[in-house]
């Protein structure tokens, strides 16, 4: 338009129409025919300040088929052709074929297209970009926290508010953490497909730490334990470009829509708890998913149904059960540390690094790929979670040395035996403090035979004698055995005999 109304003012200065062409560049025809075009449009000059292109461009060049008068061509419902184009497999050509099998002498083909984007371009901002059925899930957190109040204290405290919504209908899902660390973030993923029903083909997430160590355009690397979750539901995850708010214009649009719905109208009522919130919520949102969108004349709830729901893939038949990984060195103990507890695995992985995995339940290690232990989680008691058969042999024992054991062990000599035993571990303030002690009298006692350790046992029970040097001074001295009378002792009326002081 800047070059035709530059040739109107050359002509009406009185330029040539062979000049004007060589000013401008063009064709002396085309020159001709846009005079031809302004004197039949009667085109004062000079021009009024108000004539924008569009106007002037509209009164000088009619569009095929848009002559007064002329027929309009039958037009096809275009919302129902934005849901279709959703669908896998579904293109332009498909829905032009589809409609000139309905009306013949509909649009043609190029015309069709400019106006099926011309409808797409008129629908609201959450609707404008492309995206198949069952394809991508958007995740991300709410800038903006929900209030919940402790009953007793009064205390207010903010809870996160996790957001989801799916590529193709809009369907949007929220609810109430405490947290956005990993156990919230996994849960709520594992909470959010069993409501979908499916799993889409990818999760695409923002790059906070609870799912991407590391935000990288080319390789991102995705937290391990958010990693298993999405392998055990066979989906992708494609996070977002850094500080790129586009990648996720979708979610962001649900965020804001799904903070005018839960902070805007649950802005008057108080929750006491977190279930309280989440009931709410879920409430709240079942409204907003019902709710026709405008211009299509559908509900999210309707397009998760006939779009988003066929096309994702089956769940498992049961959830995914949040577990962390973690690496450990395990320690010259065979031990490794998880939160403050101590777990073995076999004394051959002494300095190995292993893998980790810690349910709410188990506790899994694993070398090199395979699992070398397992054990209960503590929460309380003993620190130390010792499996025997992680032990050398000199350990296990070791490890084998009881308070009863040792009794059963004397038992086995005698019962006097069975005594000084339970003697000696009653003498000690722990009886892990008499183990050595009563090993030692029993190597003592072994090779005396049955009769004399039991000799020997009495003895030592009838005199006190309860460590190891005191019994082995009996046994060396024969103090079990009654003392010989002297052969140089003569019987005389004189002599009165061991009888007489008693």
């Amino acid at each position: 338009m800047r070059q035709l109304r530059r040739a109107l003012r050359l002509h009406h200065d009185g330029a040539a129409t062979r000049d004007i062409g060589r000013v401008l560049g063009v064709a002396r025809s085309t020159v001709q025919d846009a005079l031809k075009r302004a004197a039949a449009a009667k085109l004062p000059w000079p021009l009024p300040e108000d004539l924008t292109d569009e106007v002037l461009e509209a009164r000088l060049f009619v569009r095929a088929g848009a002559a007064a008068g002329a027929r309009r061509r039958p037009e096809p419902d275009w919302g129902v052709l934005v849901r279709e184009l959703k669908r896998p497999g579904v293109n332009m050509m498909i829905l032009w074929d589809e409609y000139r099998q309905v009306w013949p002498d509909g649009y043609g083909y190029s015309r069709f297209c400019d106006l099926l984007r011309g409808f797409q371009q008129r629908l609201s901002p959450v609707m404008r970009q492309h995206h198949v059925a069952g394809d991508k899930l958007f995740v991300d957190y709410s800038g903006k926290r929900l209030g919940i109040t402790d009953p007793i204290t009064g205390e207010v405290r903010l809870a996160e508010i996790f957001v989801a919504v799916l590529g193709a209908s809009n369907y949007t899902f929220a609810e109430a953490t405490w947290t956005q660390t990993l156990p919230d973030w996994i849960g709520s993923h594992v909470r959010l497909l069993r409501h979908l029903g499916g799993a889409p083909r990818l999760l695409v997430p923002d790059n906070l730490k609870s799912g991407v160590n590391k935000a990288s355009f080319y390789d991102p690397e995705i937290n391990r334990s958010y990693g298993r979750m999405a392998a055990y539901y066979e989906v992708g995850v494609l996070p977002t470009r850094p500080r790129k708010p586009k990648d996720k214009a979708k979610v962001e649009a649900g965020v804001r829509f799904a903070q005018s719905y839960i902070l805007g109208r649950l802005r008057h009522q108080t929750f006491f708890s977190l279930d309280e919130a989440n009931a709410a919520i879920a409430e709240v949102m079942a409204r907003m998913n019902s709710r026709p969108m405008r211009r299509l004349g559908v509900s999210r709830s309707d397009l998760l149904e006939s779009l988003d729901r066929p096309a994702m893939s089956a769940l498992p038949a049961v959830d995914y059960e949040y577990a962390e990984w973690r690496l450990a060195r395990v320690g010259l103990d065979y031990h490794i540390e998880i939160e403050g507890f101590f777990y073995s695995v076999p004394h051959a992985l002494i300095r190995e690094q292993v893998d980790s995995r810690t349910t709410t339940r188990t506790v899994e290690i694993f070398h090199r790929g395979r699992r070398v232990a397992a054990h209960q989680r503590r929460y309380g008691g003993r620190r130390h979670g010792t499996d025997v058969e992680h032990m050398p042999s000199a350990h296990r024992a070791y490890a084998e040395w009881t308070p009863e054991r040792f009794r059963s062990w004397g038992a086995e000599i005698g019962p006097q035996t069975e005594g000084l035993i339970v003697a000696i571990l009653s003498n000690r303030p722990q009886p892990e403090q008499a183990f050595r002690t009563c090993m030692g009298v029993l190597r003592l006692c072994g090779p005396l035979g049955q009769d004399r350790a039991e000799s020997v046992s009495a003895r030592a029970i009838a005199v006190g004698a309860l460590n190891y040097k005191s019994i082995a001074s009996i046994i060396a001295h024969n103090l079990d055995r009654p003392a010989p009378v002297e052969a140089s002792v003569v019987a005389h009326a004189n002599v009165r005999g061991r009888g007489y002081f008693h």
